[in-house]
């Protein structure tokens, strides 16, 4: 049988590993949140670079048709990757599209950019 005093000096102390390991799971938590958003902000610039090339290695694609998909597929996917920039070089044989901007946040001060490229040849006729 256990003495009162040996019962007394263990009480509070479940609370003390509650106050000790939560943070700890808490900061596990939100760095595996954060990876994740990283990982989903730079799936969208990839995606965006990719629309981009398509709409420039059409036939008769230009510079401009390249930003403009490129820019309203960024539009459609929401905040996904915010202070998007979008470059498009378009050549007589290729197209590359570089979409840069950074993914959400849920750890204050902690920002991740996503720099995506996109790589198509040119149609044209032979």
């Amino acid at each position: 049988m256990m003495s009162s005093d040996r019962v007394r000096d263990e009480r509070g102390s479940a609370s003390i590993q509650v106050v000790v390991l939560l943070p700890v799971l808490f900061g596990l938590l939100f760095t595996a949140l954060q990876i994740g958003l990283y990982f989903y902000g730079r799936t969208a610039a990839s995606s965006i670079a990719t629309v981009g090339a398509r709409a420039a290695a059409a036939e008769n694609g230009t510079r401009q048709a390249c930003q403009q998909a490129a820019g309203a597929f960024a539009a459609s996917l929401g905040d996904a990757l915010n202070h998007t920039q979008i470059s498009c070089t378009v050549t007589a044989t290729t197209v590359t599209v570089r979409v840069t901007g950074t993914t959400l946040s849920v750890i204050p001060g902690w920002t991740m950019y996503a720099d995506q490229t996109s790589t198509l040849p040119k149609e044209r006729l032979t």
